[in-house]
């Protein structure tokens, strides 16, 4: 098979016990652990997709949620050309954490990333806490940010929330810049480095409008 064209780096982030792990499995394997062990520090896995004509190694990293590990999972947010924050539909705190998070974002993470908003756990309708509504309008207080519930378990909207969000970064970026890092990313098969080189400089401003 051809080698991929193009490299793209999603970061998934939220507190701990969402399923963040569960929607990176589902997507890359198409497994679901019912019992996952909380991740420690960062993980990552790799999956390649084909959109607009090219083929693309998708590059995701899934972050531990408790906060004794943001000095870590904060230098993975420069790079990011994707950020998908996830929250529990059926645990309000964890709905209630994601100022917390935007914080984190706006903080570390280019401006120029594509934002995505998920409520997990859509299988536990029965359990929910926020409603559609509030997350819907928690995004649109975000500029440029999307939103979408879905099943790690059930297999509901995973890959749609990965394609959708790769599409957009594709369709953001200028087809001059696109050209020249399709020239320059032929990727080898190389390990993935574990830890970026540098912790990435404060933006200069937020997100937020």
């Amino acid at each position: 098979p051809r080698p991929a064209d193009f490299k793209l780096q999603v970061i998934i982030i939220g507190s701990r016990g969402v399923g963040k792990t569960s929607l990176m499995e589902r997507f890359t394997d198409d497994t679901f652990c019912e019992a996952c062990k909380s991740t420690v520090g960062v993980d990552f896995k790799i999956k390649t997709v084909e959109l607009r004509g090219k083929k693309i190694r998708l590059q995701i990293w899934d972050t531990a949620g408790q906060e004794r590990f943001n000095s870590i999972t904060s230098a993975y947010y420069r790079s990011a050309k994707g950020i998908i924050l996830v929250y529990d539909i059926t645990k309000k705190e964890t709905f209630d954490d994601l100022p917390k998070w935007m914080k984190m974002i706006d903080k570390y993470a280019s401006e120029d990333a594509e934002l995505l908003l998920v409520g997990n756990k859509l299988d536990c309708e029965v359990d929910r806490e926020i409603t559609r509504q509030q997350g819907e309008k928690f995004a649109q207080q975000i500029t440029g940010m999307r939103f979408c519930e879905a099943s790690a378990k059930d297999n509901f909207n995973v890959d749609e929330i990965f394609l959708k969000l790769v599409d957009d970064i594709l369709k953001k970026m200028p087809l001059d810049v696109i050209r020249n890092e399709l020239s320059n990313s032929i990727l080898s098969l190389q390990p993935e480095p574990e830890i970026p080189p540098e912790l990435p400089p404060p933006r200069p401003h937020v997100r937020c409008c």
